[in-house]
């Protein structure tokens, strides 16, 4: 069998064994999922038993994951919700923490270069992992879990802007015209979203549901690709595209199939939790560079100071512009969901690697310091919440949802 074959088999072992491993454990202690993914990986990767390797194929599929990670999360962002006071508020904020952000990278990688790396991923927020954890603890549609995505998808759009601008390698005035040429594109498609539907769209929609055709499924994924195709013409990172694909799904379908939406998305999910999503994770396990970490010296001490600066740089500026209205505790819990980062840090450092900008050991310390901030932020806010008297999370809502 080919090496393409047997890591994938064990990819795909690891996609199942890893909700068994996340109940178990969960009973005693919730864990988020995507941790025993990327553990697991290391395990069966180069610098453990050495069992995966990577290749074309199995880097193409992780790069579908990521965008389809990035897809959901754009989907996820109700308009409505964040606008207002608010959304000036969580722009303010992450405006500030990439200024820190960069500020601190500099200092750390001794010049710009590396530190637009490492000052971007400081100011990212995983708003995939935190969105289940709010949905299930019944805060996703008050008036905290509005504030939480706000800020949360500024922090998730803004460092996909910022590496469009920053890390494409590009001049800034040529990356500029190109983002607005994209933005442009993205508001005519926007406009095309919001104009009503002729009747047969949602018939079709409706009689292909439970049927081998799945139009509106095969619709959501034409969506994705044409937004990846667009993005990638204009030079730009595909993250942007497929951000910009689910915010234009969602309008599609809350305008043309309004009763079907939910169901397909469920489908949609089905797919990118159901095998692509796995692969991205478990895939970045594989690639985890484990000896550079454990070398010791600087490389090793980055890790908590990484997780540190996450709390500084993201959550410092979110605990001083949060509504006014927060309570203390609410305050600190919004702080700890927005400073709980991953995906785009692995992004944002495969870049930096593929640049030569960032060694292995940093890229390995980011990503690390990503995944503490996964296992920790999350739990720590959902016990100051409950301390405040809020609904306390399920054990369920962790273990069972699929986070960046």
């Amino acid at each position: 069998m080919s090496h393409s074959g047997t890591t994938l088999i064990l990819i795909m072992a690891i996609a199942v064994l890893a909700p068994l491993l996340a109940y178990g454990v969960g009973r005693r202690l919730p864990v988020p999922l995507v941790i025993f993914e990327i553990l697991l990986g290391i395990l069966i990767g180069p610098d453990v038993l050495g069992w995966a390797h990577t290749d074309a194929l199995i880097d193409g599929l992780s790069e579908l994951g990521l965008a389809m990670l990035i897809f959901l999360a754009g989907y996820e962002i109700e308009f409505g919700k964040v606008r207002g006071d608010t959304l000036k508020r969580s722009v303010g904020a992450w405006v500030i923490a990439l200024a820190l952000g960069l500020g601190i990278g500099t200092l750390l990688g001794d010049g710009f270069h590396k530190g637009v790396f490492i000052g971007v991923a400081l100011t990212s927020t995983a708003l995939g992992t935190v969105l289940p954890v709010l949905r299930d603890a019944g805060d996703l549609h008050g008036r905290f879990g509005s504030v939480v995505m706000a800020f949360g998808a500024v922090g998730e759009f803004g460092p996909i802007i910022a590496m469009a601008l920053l890390l494409s390698g590009r001049g800034a005035a040529e990356s500029t015209a190109l983002l607005a040429v994209f933005a442009a594109l993205t508001a005519v498609a926007v406009f095309w979203a919001l104009r009503p539907r002729p009747p047969w769209f949602a018939t079709i929609i409706r009689k292909t549901l439970h049927s081998s055709g799945q139009f509106a499924v095969r619709f959501v994924f034409l969506l994705l690709a044409l937004m990846l195709g667009a993005s990638q013409a204009l030079g730009l990172d595909v993250l942007l595209g497929a951000f910009a694909a689910g915010m234009i799904t969602r309008l599609v379908l809350t305008g043309a199939a309004p009763e079907a939406g939910p169901e397909i998305l469920e489908k949609v999910e089905a797919v990118g939790f159901g095998f692509l999503v796995p692969v991205f994770f478990v895939v970045t396990g594989v690639e985890f560079d484990l000896d550079s970490l454990l070398d010791g010296g600087r490389t090793l001490l980055l890790l908590p100071l990484f997780l540190l600066l996450f709390l500084a740089v993201r959550g410092g500026p979110v605990w001083f512009l949060a509504p006014g209205d927060l309570t203390r505790k609410e305050r600190g819990a919004l702080v700890l969901y927005e400073s709980t980062a991953l995906p785009l840090v692995v992004a944002i450092t495969t870049i930096g690697l593929d640049d030569k900008a960032l060694s292995a050991g940093e890229a390995a310390a980011l990503v690390g310091a990503g995944m503490l901030s996964v296992l920790v932020f999350p739990l720590v806010a959902l016990k100051i919440r409950a301390g405040a008297g809020e609904k306390a999370l399920p054990k369920e809502a962790i273990r069972g949802s699929e986070s960046w």
